[in-house]
């Protein structure tokens, strides 16, 4: 639990003295990051006034009065995030900045005329780079109720293509580098056509991830299908359920097989489907039968669209849809980043092929615009 005695005496409307800058000392109103009026987007976890969060690309909107923001905050690791101010999240951030310590203090915006402001902060790195807690945000003016969430939502299953493992990078031989900021969940398929018909989202995602192999039979047994049941991707111990979110996705996109086929090795076909099932019957559990499924096989191995097709077949469930990712879908000299990962060029060939079918299961319609 936090200690610091300003976040244990912290309630709504609480005027404190704090010191924002070297020149002067203002007074400051302390709001629990429990308040209603912020709205988180994917999976949280409430302890006492204090919110949790490690998986990829959960996001948080804080409407406020006043020239200042600030927020009291603890990361177990090292996470990086994005934040924009006062307009809807795009390709690129306003900021990029990194935290790596508990009981931090770090200022979201300050110097903005008067009026009402707006604040989006988006968790871009995933959850191997730590567990991020929010204790409190410090206004000169009051926080307003949130007014963001769209009436359209989508839930994407992923591996480190969903995570946005490289997608800052140009070059096949770069690493893997959190910290130099070349993984960015904002640049991959899932935000582009997220962005593209105006929903929300949010990404239940782990690198090197299978249906029932990860990648290089790396800590078998423990794969996809069991993080999904997890608030935490980190924390296998802490259950998550559907009415935890304030929100149901219209549509649930599953994107994985690549690391089951991963350093040429094929699982069994019995075993992968028997997986694959487990995981489209814990979505239909949480959201309903009704709600469609649409499942990408990658470009991995021709044999990955026969495996997930025949386990969509075989679970007996409606609302399914099955798509191929084939190897022409990439351009290798331009399209992909660092470990041969997709860079954001080539993740918007993924997006662009995504978004027809997600247009067709939704009824959302495709507009002549770009994707990005």
């Amino acid at each position: 639990m936090h200690k610091s005695s300003s976040l244990i005496m912290a309630v709504i409307g609480l005027t404190v003295c704090f010191n924002l800058s070297a020149k002067k000392e203002v007074e400051v109103i302390e709001t629990p990051a429990s308040d209603a009026r912020i709205e988180y987007t994917g999976r949280t976890l409430t302890e006492g006034t204090d919110v949790s969060y490690d998986w990829s690309g959960i996001y948080l909107r804080v409407r406020f009065n006043g020239p200042y923001l600030a927020m009291k905050c603890s990361d177990t690791k090292n996470c990086w995030f994005n934040l924009w101010t006062d307009k809807e999240m795009a390709p690129e951030a306003d900021r990029v900045f990194m935290v790596g310590a508990k009981d931090t203090l770090v200022v979201l915006a300050e110097g903005l005329g008067k009026g009402e402001h707006e604040v989006i902060l988006q968790k871009r790195t995933e959850g191997e780079q730590g567990r991020f807690t929010v204790h409190s945000f410090l206004t000169e003016g009051e926080i307003l109720q949130a007014e963001g969430r769209s009436q359209r939502h989508i839930e994407f299953i992923g591996d480190s293509y969903t995570c946005g493992y490289g997608t800052e990078s140009s070059d096949t031989n770069d690493p893997f580098l959190a910290e130099t900021e070349t993984e960015n969940c904002n640049l991959t398929y899932a935000a582009i056509a997220s962005r593209y018909f105006g929903a929300d989202f949010n990404l239940i995602s782990h690198s090197g991830q299978g249906i029932c192999r990860n990648y290089d039979d790396f800590r078998p047994g423990y794969n996809m299908p069991d993080r999904y049941s997890q608030t935490f991707d980190e924390d296998p111990q802490q259950a998550w359920s559907a009415d935890m979110a304030p929100y149901r996705p219209d549509l649930v996109v599953i994107y994985l097989c690549t690391n089951d086929f991963s350093t040429a090795r094929q699982p069994h076909e019995t075993i992968f489907a028997g997986r694959y099932i487990e995981l489209l019957k814990k979505v239909k559990a949480n959201y309903g039968e009704d709600t469609p499924i649409l499942c990408l096989a990658s470009n991995v191995t021709p044999f990955s669209f026969d495996y997930i097709r025949n386990a969509c077949m075989m679970s007996g469930l409606s609302n399914l849809t099955y798509v191929a990712l084939t190897s022409g879908i990439h351009n290798y000299e331009g399209d992909l980043g660092a470990s041969w990962h997709p860079n954001y060029q080539g993740h918007v060939k993924v997006a662009s092929c995504m978004i027809p079918y997600i247009s067709t299961l939704t009824g959302w319609e495709m507009e002549e615009k770009p994707y990005r």
